[in-house]
């Protein structure tokens, strides 16, 4: 299976610890970590996605706002320059153990974090990565015969 991703969830799973906007958000969000954990392929949407689907029901969800719009731009753009691979959308994506490592290292260098401006995470995203990722729930092994 593929999980569908807008660009700045790319950075958002990248410290997901457990924690969203309501009971329903957190355990679908649960699940995907879970399926990217697992190895499911992402494929890069335009607008709500699997992380958004449960605010989907709510009179109206922040995830059609213009601003987040703007925020998956600007995490296309940074992660697109870091990883030197196309973040569109359409493109696919194999968050791999060395992609994940790359972008964490980045994420907590202040390299991809342009989209992050503004978020309400953002304080809980800074202290994940000052502690060392340690407990996400978005985890790869390294593959046999992959770097």
């Amino acid at each position: 299976m593929t999980i569908r991703l807008r660009a700045h969830h790319l950075l958002c799973l990248l410290t997901y610890v457990g924690k969203g906007y309501s009971p329903a958000f957190t355990a679908n969000y649960d699940r995907v970590a879970e399926r990217l954990s697992r190895g499911e392929d992402v494929l890069l949407v335009s607008g709500p996605d699997d992380v958004c689907a449960p605010l989907l029901d709510e009179p109206e969800p922040h995830c059609l706002n213009e601003s987040v719009v703007e925020r998956d731009r600007l995490a296309a753009q940074d992660v697109e320059e870091l990883l030197a691979q196309s973040i569109r959308v359409g493109a696919s994506l194999d968050l791999d153990a060395a992609i994940l490592a790359r972008m964490r290292q980045a994420f907590s260098a202040g390299r991809v974090r342009k989209a992050c401006g503004g978020c309400e995470w953002n304080e809980l995203c800074s202290t994940t990565a000052a502690g060392g990722y340690s407990d996400t729930l978005v985890h790869r092994s390294a593959s046999p015969g992959k770097g």
